[in-house]
């Protein structure tokens, strides 16, 4: 069975990124953080739906987007979806995955 699992990173960007909408609009910063949330619900019927990330480990690592950001996963064998972080699209990705 498919299965999502949100790393502790991946929670601390989505805390971020409300903490960071919220400053301006708290009621927009719920709207975005729940539709991230929602739009990575997708991977349970979906797990290949996001890009491939090109990169030099063995581990393949996708990309599904969400208006200005990157959900970043890791599918894994056993049909497990893990969310390493949610990048705004703006920051250099490869910064931010240490795998």
């Amino acid at each position: 069975m498919a299965k999502i699992v949100w790393t502790e990173e991946a929670e601390k960007w989505l805390g971020t990124i409300f903490d960071h909408i919220s400053e301006e609009n708290p009621e927009a910063a719920y709207k975005v953080v729940n539709g991230i949330y929602a739009k990575a619900q997708i991977l349970l019927q979906h797990p290949r739906i996001g890009y491939l990330y090109e990169h030099e480990v063995e581990e393949e690592i996708r990309i599904l987007l969400y208006g200005h950001y990157r959900i970043t996963y890791l599918l894994r064998k056993n049909d497990e979806m893990v969310i390493l972080g949610v990048f705004h699209g703006a920051l250099e990705i490869e910064n931010y995955l240490h795998m």
